[in-house]
């Protein structure tokens, strides 16, 4: 175990357009000393012996643009605590949070939560609401929000009504900020607990038409086209004809893609897999790879990692009468790199673009990028080995995690925001 080392040889992604390179990277107590010749210099002064990692890559934080942590202190599914420990041994250096909240973040002293955060381990976002309580009658007080430190505008995972949505945009006190809306209206969904298709018959869940997406698509792109100075945001895209509605539109708002849509589909689920139960509804392996295509074309913007934790009591339940959502920061990046750059042939900047620099652009912050005198990067080994476990160091408190007991590949060896040491085979 050590806190200081050169890498040399071993894979870099210093930031947004540019290509992977191979050089030396020297890092002491968290921090990225320098690069190449330079990194190279300071071991030798201090007597450092390289470390080969040709098959291993640096690169910057990844950027998670929404999730949801309901009881930050006394939370039985999550804490912030324990949060901040899965996105950091994840890679992740920021993560934005829904309004939703025991205590509902549509006032500004519901953002003290900002205050007793510690910054220098994980940057926090908070989203204020878009309307008061998150009921969808009334407007809370946006320009107050913003001015207290919310990064925009959103609500629940349901379209907030047309005409306080307009009323909204009409006051446009969120001036150049942020509003991210879910296209999803609960009432075409009913019950249904996977999108509407052969693969749902043959599972035996409700069916969700694909109109419980399309139609409250249809409302926020035309709001956009009569607010183009607003920046509206479409939250968790999940159906093949929701990219080609996206696709018609001469300027596309920024869309995010929930990742677990990116790996998971209806026809290569078990029933008792928790992978069903989340919200937008889970699609057929068509809707899987147009949106992994809209990601990679970047007519989507981010992926989110969107999680929802749920404790035990709430596991018992039914698939179809739980609480929708998943949870698992550490789980995202290697298995996104299995499904699309093993499978798809992504390049690895094209996949950083799709998890940290396009979610940072949706948030409206400057991307991500190594530097020296920076903590803000993260190691991988896309051949390591190891099996999901909830008793796993990196595991998040909540119980509804996806793939538990399987053998994956790849993962997060060393992030200069988790404070540890770190170990090479």
């Amino acid at each position: 175990m050590q806190n200081t080392l050169l890498l040399d040889p071993v894979r870099i992604l210093h930031g947004p357009g540019v290509d992977e390179q191979h050089g030396a990277v020297f890092i002491e107590n968290g921090v990225l000393c320098g690069f190449d010749e330079n990194a190279r210099s300071l071991a030798a002064e201090r007597g450092v012996a390289p470390t080969r990692a040709g098959d291993k890559l640096i690169a910057p934080c990844l950027v998670d643009p929404h999730s949801v942590l309901e009881d930050p202190v006394n939370g039985r599914a999550e804490t912030l605590l324990s949060l901040t420990r899965c996105a950091t041994a994840g890679g992740y250096g920021t993560v934005a949070l829904l309004p939703r909240s025991g205590t509902w973040r549509d006032r500004p002293e519901r953002l003290a939560l900002l205050e007793s955060h510690d910054p220098s381990r994980l940057t926090l976002h908070l989203w204020g609401s878009f309307s008061a309580e998150g009921k969808g009658e009334h407007l809370s007080c946006h320009g107050d929000l913003l001015e207290h430190g919310a990064i925009g505008l959103a609500d629940d995972d349901a379209i907030v009504p047309l005409a306080l949505l307009e009323r909204g945009l009409l006051l446009a006190e969120m001036q150049s900020a942020p509003v991210l809306l879910a296209p999803r209206d609960p009432d075409l969904q009913a019950d249904g607990l996977a999108r509407e298709g052969v693969e749902t018959l043959r599972a035996g869940w409700a069916p969700d038409p694909t109109s419980s997406e399309l139609l409250p698509l249809t409302q926020l792109l035309a709001l956009q086209r009569q607010h183009p100075q607003r920046n509206l945001r479409c939250m968790n895209l999940s159906t093949a004809e929701a990219v080609l509605q996206l696709r018609s539109e001469l300027s596309p708002p920024m869309a995010s893609v929930s990742w677990w849509h990116l790996i998971a589909d209806s026809g290569c689920m078990q029933n008792d897999d928790p992978g069903w139960c989340v919200r937008p509804s889970i699609g057929s392996p068509a809707d899987r790879l147009a949106l992994q295509q809209a990601l990679q074309e970047g007519l989507i913007t981010a992926v989110a990692v969107h999680a929802v934790p749920l404790d035990e009591e709430d596991m018992l339940l039914p698939a179809d009468q739980r609480p929708p959502g998943l949870s698992g920061h550490h789980l995202v990046l290697p298995l996104l790199w299995e499904a699309l750059i093993r499978q798809s042939g992504w390049s690895v900047p094209q996949l950083w673009q799709a998890l940290s620099f396009g979610p940072s652009l949706l948030l409206n912050k400057p991307a991500e990028r190594l530097s020296a005198g920076s903590d803000r990067w993260l190691i991988f080994d896309p051949d390591h080995q190891w099996r999901v476990d909830r008793q796993d160091p990196a595991a998040p408190l909540a119980t509804n995690i996806p793939c538990q007991g399987r053998d994956i590949r790849g993962r997060v060896l060393a992030s200069g925001l988790s404070r540890s040491a770190f170990q090479f085979d």
